[in-house]
């Protein structure tokens, strides 16, 4: 297709907007932002990888942010208990921040791996279906446990984390609603919960955006670098908007948006 600036200035404010939306709430960067550019006439190889750099990018910015403005603590120099009982042979950061984020990391190399080796076996409106309610439904449960204390479990956030990667293999989307919703469906402060999966999905992008860069080795800088550009300068307004939220408010607007983009992709699936 042909590629006038107009188009590529729409492309660079919906980056924009999807990324501020993304670092500040913890919802929905690729899954706004994919169907967004599918409906500019761009195919899906040229949209995912250009998704998954951007996010990669305006990942870390927004993970920066998020920490030195206090919503995250990111201290990944070895957790001394650790280097004790292993006798300094394994590794785990100090904060909990960083320790969920390792962890995530992990989680998400594996899911993301799986998930772009096999994009291309499973029909779209079965994998619309399936992330539209996995989606829909981690947003109810955010809204209906808003007010209840959780005891923080790891093994929700590793399952979490690998079947939202794989989602972000497949698809360049659901890997945000679905990475925040769980942590805070786990136990994890809502705040902490944004900045963590903020720098946790960069980490994500980067092995999926290698892995289509290998695979496909055709990567549509054009698109790309616009998206990237976008994306880069919302995030430490975003994070800004974060710090200044309740966290009550944030649990609404989370589970509600979360709600809202599981339904649409559930309508996409359907109608479109």
């Amino acid at each position: 297709m042909e590629v006038h600036s107009s188009l590529l200035a729409v492309v660079a404010i919906a980056a924009f907007c999807c990324a501020y939306v993304s670092i500040a709430l913890g919802v929905g960067y690729g899954t706004i932002l994919t169907p967004l550019l599918l409906l500019m006439g761009f195919l899906p190889l040229q949209i995912i990888p250009a998704v998954l750099l951007s996010q990669l990018v305006s990942g870390f910015t927004g993970g920066i942010a998020h920490h030195r403005l206090g919503n995250i603590n990111l201290d990944f120099k070895r957790d001394k208990n650790i280097k004790k009982r292993l006798r300094g042979l394994g590794y785990l950061p100090s904060s909990s921040d960083a320790k969920v984020i390792f962890v995530l990391a992990i989680c998400g190399t594996i899911g993301v791996l799986i998930g772009v080796v096999t994009a291309v076996n499973i029909p779209t409106v079965a994998l619309e279906v399936y992330i539209g309610i996995m989606v829909l439904l981690i947003g109810l449960v955010v809204l209906i446990k808003k007010s209840k204390g959780t005891v923080f479990s790891w093994k929700t956030l590793a399952a979490v984390g690998v079947v939202s990667s794989f989602n972000k293999g497949m698809t360049g989307g659901g890997y945000v609603p679905l990475i925040t919703g769980g942590q805070i469906v786990s136990g994890r402060e809502v705040k902490s919960a944004i900045g963590s999966t903020t720098l946790a999905v960069a980490f994500t992008c980067a092995v999926g955006f290698l892995c289509y860069a290998l695979v496909e080795g055709d990567i549509y800088w054009i698109l790309a670098g616009v998206t990237c550009g976008g994306a880069i300068i919302a995030a430490p307004f975003a994070a800004i908007t974060a710090k200044k939220l309740s966290t009550d408010k944030l649990k609404v607007i989370i589970g509600i948006s979360t709600c809202i983009l599981g339904a649409l992709t559930l309508v996409k699936a359907f109608v479109f």
